[in-house]
């Protein structure tokens, strides 16, 4: 059942249970029962507005036994239980003091003659400070009982951060003692060779050239892996903010480098954020070692439910040459797959590569 549904059928019990006690009284003026009414049916928004409620029935149960209803005022008691429960502690207390004094006066101004002792006697009928103190009680147990809770959950998530904070670079460290050691020996064993061949004078195999250059990406690829696991809040990842960045440090490196940027920009979860950096940044990084190019673009184009990218080179690349794809690019697909969406990148029909991505918003988690 939910807390609306609960809150209504809450409200409805306690008006009923007012207009009865009314009822049963013997009571005459269509006033009173509306304030009876009034008073139970207020309990509605004793959650979404606990202040309300409490200052609807509180001048509702004043006015009913001004009129000579002399019915408990149940529904203040419930406001005042979730007032305090909301926290609203001081508001309360000053509510419940008015009604202490209120109720006595509203029944001195009955046409019956009462007498003071016969008016407090009538109050307290009315609000029996027993239930009161009772009710707010009750409201201050469970506010601080949801605040402990929510104090323990907070802890247990902080804990856990922590935890997942120091088995990531616990990772990072193993990760950095074992394999960037061998990748590194791996690089200058193949460096070695390759430059004792060409003095030599002798053909360089291509397995050798191969062993090289997956040495060289493996590297790169292991010091960004190792860079992602030592990231933490206090230094957030690059996303699309820092595209510009990536393009202004490509020109500084002599490649005719353009951003454009269409649509309207939009918040976009994190993982795609991050990976439509990574599809730029690996693109420029291929572009500079690879593709013997002058110029680059890059465009970003924002759409409701996707962000586009595209990076173009007037490279050497040409549809008839077939390359294997690096490790970078296997990285980047698989990116892009996790989040849904699709990749292309392959030598343009003019000559030059391209790179496309589109990677969904409205799917991407």
């Amino acid at each position: 059942m939910s807390a609306g549904l609960r809150d209504a059928l809450i409200a409805a019990s306690v008006a009923a249970a007012l207009l009865i006690a009314g009822w049963s009284g013997d009571y005459s003026a269509p006033l009173g029962y509306a304030l009876l009414a009034i008073s139970g049916l207020a309990l509605i928004a004793r959650r979404r507005a606990p202040v309300v409620a409490l200052a609807v029935t509180g001048l509702s149960a004043v006015g009913y036994q001004a009129i000579g209803f002399d019915v408990p005022a149940v529904a203040f008691l419930f406001a005042v239980y979730a007032a305090v429960r909301a926290g609203h502690r001081l508001i309360t207390i000053a509510a419940a003091v008015l009604m202490l004094v209120a109720l006595p006066l509203a029944a001195l101004a009955l046409p019956q003659d009462l007498t003071v002792g016969e008016a407090l006697a009538r109050s307290r009928g009315a609000l029996e400070i027993a239930w009161l103190v009772a009710a707010g009680a009750a409201g201050e147990a469970l506010r601080q009982a949801e605040r402990r809770a929510d104090e323990a959950e907070r802890t247990r998530e902080e804990t856990a951060r922590r935890r997942a904070n120091e088995e990531r670079l616990h990772i990072a460290r193993e990760l950095h003692d074992s394999l960037t050691h061998q990748i590194s020996v791996i690089k200058v064993q193949a460096g070695v060779a390759v430059h004792l061949a060409r003095k030599r004078g002798e053909q360089v195999p291509e397995a050798l050239l191969a062993i090289q250059e997956a040495g060289r990406e493996a590297a790169r690829e292991l010091r960004a892996t190792l860079e992602a696991l030592r990231d933490d809040s206090k230094t957030p990842p690059h996303g699309l903010d820092h595209v510009a960045d990536l393009v202004q440090r490509a020109r500084t490196s002599g490649l005719d480098a353009t951003l454009t940027i269409e649509g309207q920009r939009q918040n976009v979860p994190a993982a795609v954020d991050r990976t439509a950096y990574r599809i730029v940044q690996e693109s420029l990084t291929n572009i500079a070692r690879h593709a013997s190019a002058g110029a680059a673009s890059v465009l970003i184009e924002h759409r409701p439910d996707v962000i586009a990218i595209r990076v173009d080179d007037n490279g050497t690349a040409r549809p008839e040459t077939v390359a294997a794809p690096g490790v970078g690019l296997l990285g980047m697909r698989e990116r892009v797959t996790a989040l849904g969406g699709r990749l292309r990148a392959e030598p343009r029909s003019g000559g030059g590569f391209t790179v496309q991505a589109e990677l969904p918003v409205d799917h991407a988690s």
